[in-house]
C-alpha cells in the first residue's frame, strides 16, 4: 500500500483556517459548496480536482490515493449518487412480487456503489479511497472528518448481506405526489441507511452516513465559522484586491 489517506494535524488545521477565512467573504452564505471543499483539500494535499463523474473527486496520483468529497449542512441528506441500475425495470417488477426480488434489487444497488468506487480505483491506479466530509452545523460550527473507505486489498465499501429492503408507501398531497422509495435497512443496527428513488430520478440517499459522524478522533477537526457580523464588506474586499 503506497499512500496515506489521512491528513496530518497541521493539514487539518490549515484546511479549517482556509474555510474559515473564505467564509468571511461577503458573497458566502451558510453553506460550504462541495466543489470549494474539493479545491481546499487538493491544495493542502498537493493533489488534483478531477471535475468528472467518477466516484473520487480529488486524486493524488503520485501516492495512489483518492477522496470522495461531501459538504452539506447538518440537516441536509447526503446523495450518494444517481444510481441508474442496468435492468432496472425488471428488477423493480420482480421486487414487487417477492422478498427475493426486493433483496436482489437492494443487492444490485450496493454492488453498484462498490463497483463505482472500484472503477475509480482502477482508472487512477489507486491503492486507497477515502471519504472527506464537512458538516456545517446551525450554530456557526463545523465538523470535518476523514474516513478510509476501501483499499486494493478490501475493495468493497459495503456488504450486501448487511441490508434488507422494502418499498415505502406512496404519498400524495394537494401539491404533488411522492413516489415510493426503496428503503435499505442496516441489519446490524436496525436503522434505515438508504433511500433509492428509482421510480423518479434515481437519487440514492445515504441516511446511514450519520453513523459515520465522529464524536472525536485524530482524523477529525471541529472549528468555528464566522458569524454575519464577522464578514468583511464588499468595499473592504475590493480594497484588499486592489492592494494585491
Amino acid at each position: 500500500m503506497t499512500g496515506i489517506i489521512y491528513s496530518s494535524v497541521a493539514q487539518l488545521n490549515r484546511l479549517a483556517a482556509i474555510i474559515n477565512c473564505c467564509c468571511r467573504l461577503p458573497m458566502s452564505n451558510d453553506a460550504v459548496p462541495g466543489a470549494f471543499l474539493e479545491t481546499v483539500l487538493a491544495h493542502i494535499r498537493d493533489s488534483k480536482v478531477l471535475a468528472t463523474y467518477d466516484y473520487v473527486d480529488v486524486v493524488d496520483e503520485k501516492n495512489q490515493v483518492g477522496w470522495s468529497i461531501k459538504s452539506t449542512k447538518s440537516d441536509t441528506p447526503i446523495t450518494w449518487k444517481r444510481a441508474k441500475i442496468a435492468g432496472k425495470t425488471k428488477f423493480i417488477s420482480d421486487s414487487r412480487i417477492s422478498k427475493e426480488g426486493i433483496q436482489e434489487l437492494g443487492n444490485a444497488l450496493i454492488i453498484f456503489c462498490n463497483d463505482h468506487a472500484k472503477a475509480s480505483m482502477k482508472r487512477y491506479n489507486l491503492s486507497q479511497i477515502g471519504y472527506c466530509r464537512l458538516i456545517v452545523h446551525n450554530d456557526f460550527r463545523a465538523t470535518y472528518f476523514e474516513r478510509l473507505l476501501c483499499t486494493t486489498e478490501n475493495p468493497d465499501i459495503f456488504n450486501p448481506e448487511d441490508f434488507e429492503w422494502d418499498w415505502s408507501v406512496e404519498k400524495s398531497s394537494k401539491r404533488k405526489e411522492q413516489l415510493s422509495a426503496l428503503h435499505g435497512w442496516h441489519r446490524p443496527t436496525g436503522k434505515r441507511w438508504w433511500a433509492w428513488h428509482g421510480l423518479g430520478e434515481n437519487q440514492l440517499h445515504f441516511t446511514g452516513e450519520k453513523e459515520w459522524w465522529p464524536t472525536s478522533g485524530e482524523h477529525c477537526i471541529k472549528f468555528d465559522l464566522p458569524k454575519p457580523e464577522s464578514k468583511i464588506d464588499f468595499d473592504t474586499l475590493l480594497k484588499l484586491l486592489d492592494a494585491a
